[in-house]
């Protein structure tokens, strides 16, 4: 990461410069004319002819200053960390309250969208657990991680690992999305992200003791120094009842969207740094919990670690440019909000391919006309037995693929058994279920009797 250049601060500007700065807030706004929200070293860079490059940097601060609000969260040094609202927060904000409303909306008027929804759940959880970890430097492909989480292998090396926890981490995040935040809680995601990684670097669970550790640059050099281990616990205290407060706008509170809170709360852990390991996915488990905690459930599916994946040194950068400029925390909320703005578009598209694929394959289902029909869920499972023969399935698989108990799986199988869809064979005290060649054939004689 090439070195960012720190601001002048603003009141040394006002002094060597005076009444200009407040002349030129005429013209230089929060943001530039094309909406950026820019840091002094991306606008230093920009030409103006004509005009002292600090002095509108002075008054793009007075302007930003003007429409601020300063959070109960401090810096190391004890300084506010604020944040500006601009129209691109604003309209990705409402981007997302409406996709949540429209597959709300959905899935109570149109039972192929609910099943569609709850089958795609377990799939596209896999998709974050992967990528999140990847993000951490896990190199396993994804082609055996989804065969590794799916058939529930246990993992060979510390990659697989690190995907099996951030998968682990997801569920934990769903489940506990009615609690309070806790200081405890957070050492329990962080437990779960480095469980059998590297346990004695790692201190599963435990809060760092010392200040032997820092954020490095691609060249190691220093790019944040995390507050003091002392201070670790009064601060995550505090930003446990940051979390847990109410910002509604009502009876004089201030009012904080969930969504830029939910953001506040990735960027916090990533700057306290509390743990040795695993700060990373804490950070991002806790943005899909206090998501999920506030009913943007369509996150549960939306995968913002395959973003972040793809551009790093953009991560980190949006992190330091907020550490450099005052603690304004409006450029790390900009970037986060332009990965999500694109993790919807791409998950949308996903969606209504999946949504297509449940309307073909229930039309197909009804050609079939088998006694007592098929759900949606048999209907899937049974166009994979068709299109795969010779593969193994297992109970274990299909609560995974479908979010159905063990029994249910079992009962499903036994079915296709019956119908001479699925051979049976034993296996130790268990039984695999294979998948035949002459299913299909096996099957038209079946539904030509009815």
């Amino acid at each position: 990461m090439a070195k960012v250049h720190k601001p002048t601060d603003f009141n040394v500007l006002l002094n060597q410069y005076g009444m200009q700065v407040f002349e030129l807030a005429r013209t230089f706004k929060a943001v530039d004319d094309k909406g950026r929200y820019l840091h002094w070293d991306e606008f230093r860079r920009y030409p103006s002819p004509g005009i002292q490059k600090e002095a509108a940097w002075a008054a793009i601060k007075l302007s930003r200053a003007c429409g601020s609000k300063s959070l109960e969260l401090r810096s190391a040094c004890g300084s506010p960390f604020f944040l500006c609202a601009t129209e691109f927060c604003e309209a990705v904000i409402h981007a997302i309250e409406q996709v949540t409303s429209r597959l709300g909306g959905a899935a109570a008027s149109s039972p192929h969208y609910r099943d569609n929804a709850k089958y795609l759940v377990d799939a596209l959880m896999m998709e974050e657990a992967i990528s999140s970890a990847q993000l951490e430097g896990a190199s396993t492909t994804r082609k055996i991680a989804k065969d590794m989480l799916a058939k529930e292998r246990a993992p060979q090396n510390d990659d697989e690992r690190m995907i099996l926890n951030n998968y682990q981490l997801m569920k934990h995040a769903k489940y506990n999305k009615d609690e309070n935040l806790s200081v405890a809680l957070i050492c329990e995601f962080q437990s779960i992200a480095t469980a059998g990684v590297d346990e004695e670097d790692a201190h599963p669970g435990h809060i760092r003791e010392d200040d032997d550790i820092f954020v490095g640059g691609p060249t190691d050099e220093i790019i944040h120094q995390p507050p003091p281990a002392s201070l670790l616990p009064v601060r995550l205290e505090a930003l446990c009842l940051f979390a847990n407060d109410l910002h509604d706008g009502q009876d004089g509170r201030p009012f904080i969207h969930p969504v830029v809170k939910a953001i506040i709360l990735h960027f916090m852990i990533g700057y306290e740094h509390p743990f040795r390991d695993g700060n990373g996915r804490t950070a991002r488990c806790l943005f899909y919990w206090f998501m999920l905690k506030h009913g943007y459930w369509p996150f549960e599916y939306i995968s913002i670690s395959t973003l972040l994946k793809e551009a790093p040194m953009q991560y980190g950068r949006s992190y330091v440019h907020t550490e450099t400029d005052a603690f304004d925390l409006t450029y790390f909320v900009t970037y986060q909000l332009r990965v999500i703005e694109r993790a919807i578009k791409a998950f949308m598209q996903h969606f209504e391919n999946k949504r297509q694929e449940a309307v073909e394959l229930t039309a197909w289902v009804q050609t079939l006309q088998l006694k007592g029909g098929l759900n949606y869920r048999q209907g899937h499972f049974l166009k994979k037995v068709l299109q795969h023969p010779g593969r193994i399935f297992t109970p274990k698989e299909l609560t995974h693929d479908y979010d159905i108990s063990e029994n249910t799986a079992r009962n499903d199988l036994e079915r296709w058994v019956g119908m001479k869809v699925l051979s049976k064979v034993q296996e130790g005290k268990g039984f695999l279920y294979i998948a035949r060649e002459d299913a299909q054939a096996n099957l038209i004689t079946i539904a030509s009797r009815h």
